[in-house]
């Protein structure tokens, strides 16, 4: 008797964790959200994250998690970007608030969701808890599930390459981010299962060509927000051969990458967005703080941002 049948991970290629912005109501920014979507879709991303860390989900009420999903959807279809994938981030602290948001990111328009290891607790998530949440949230979910393994934001919890290959045993679980920035673990997930089983997918732009090279799928990262030509580019070249040149601009990448998490993360990327690009505000919602451009200019890692916004600009 045949087993269930498997779902089917998004595609290879560069996929963005998109931030969003507010306007002085606190309110989404739907213009300037427009503007940051039609430019990461005119870069020629493979796919935009809606929710993903860098999307601040975790501090917006389930109307907006659903507003910016189906908003995002809309804005592609109407400007001849139905060919762009959504996946939506429906991570959560509880079981059944996971299986909700699943369902929720199914109505606005995804096609995938990406799901957080719950944190509250860390001494309870023992590998059969973790297990056990994974299966039932797959069980329930009415889209492919992703594993989202990001211990910077669960507590230190780092799910290893055992668990997720296991994981990926389940039909309903197609793939994982790695924001981990593990390239081992990468390539130990990539020999068990193929892409076009369970996509094992870069989460930061410092291992995105090693991790090409290690046969994953491509990279969800914070750094396309600022520039998805150079990341697309970077994916063109390896799958071109041209591994030397994709290596030396995987060199300037890593340098980019680290700058922007010391420059100040999401704040620093809606900072350099709003700055260089000329659309929305660097807002972000507290406990976070909102940076601003002209006071980051001193920074040392300014220069190497500026680099690459200009090598964005030119391609």
């Amino acid at each position: 008797m045949a087993g269930p049948v498997r779902s089917v991970p998004p595609p290879p290629g560069v996929y963005v964790p998109a931030v969003l912005f507010y306007n002085d109501n606190d309110d989404l920014d739907l213009p300037a959200i427009k503007q940051h979507i039609l430019r990461l879709a005119e870069g020629g991303v493979t796919g935009i994250l809606v929710q993903g860390s860098n999307g601040e989900a975790q501090h917006l009420s389930h109307e907006e998690r659903k507003q910016a999903i189906r908003f995002t959807r809309d804005t592609l279809d109407e400007n001849g970007y139905k060919h762009v994938f959504i996946i939506a981030g429906s991570g959560a602290l509880s079981t059944k608030e996971t299986k909700k948001l699943c369902h929720d990111a199914k109505e606005a328009g995804a096609t995938h969701v990406l799901v957080l290891t719950p944190s509250l607790w860390p001494p309870q998530m023992t590998v059969e808890n973790i297990t056990h949440f994974f299966h039932e949230v797959a069980d329930a979910s009415p889209l492919p599930v992703m594993i989202y393994n990001f211990p910077t934001v669960c507590s230190g919890i780092d799910l290893d390459s055992d668990l997720l290959i296991k994981l990926g045993s389940h039909p309903n679980i197609v793939g994982t981010k790695l924001s981990c920035g593990n390239i081992g673990k990468l390539n130990r997930i990539t020999s068990a299962y193929p892409s076009s089983q369970f996509a094992t997918y870069a989460g930061k732009s410092d291992i995105f060509v090693l991790g090409l090279l290690a046969n994953s799928a491509g990279t969800i990262a914070a750094l396309p927000n600022i520039a998805p030509k150079v990341h697309v580019h970077a994916y063109k070249l390896v799958q071109e051969g041209k591994t030397a040149e994709a290596l030396e601009l995987q060199s300037f990448l890593g340098r980019a990458d680290w700058a922007i998490t010391k420059i100040g993360g999401i704040a620093g990327v809606k900072a350099i967005v709003t700055a260089h690009f000329g659309y929305g505000e660097p807002t972000v919602r507290g406990p976070l703080r909102t940076k601003v451009w002209a006071n980051l200019v001193t920074d040392k890692h300014t220069e190497v941002i500026e680099e690459l916004v200009r090598m964005e600009k030119s391609m």
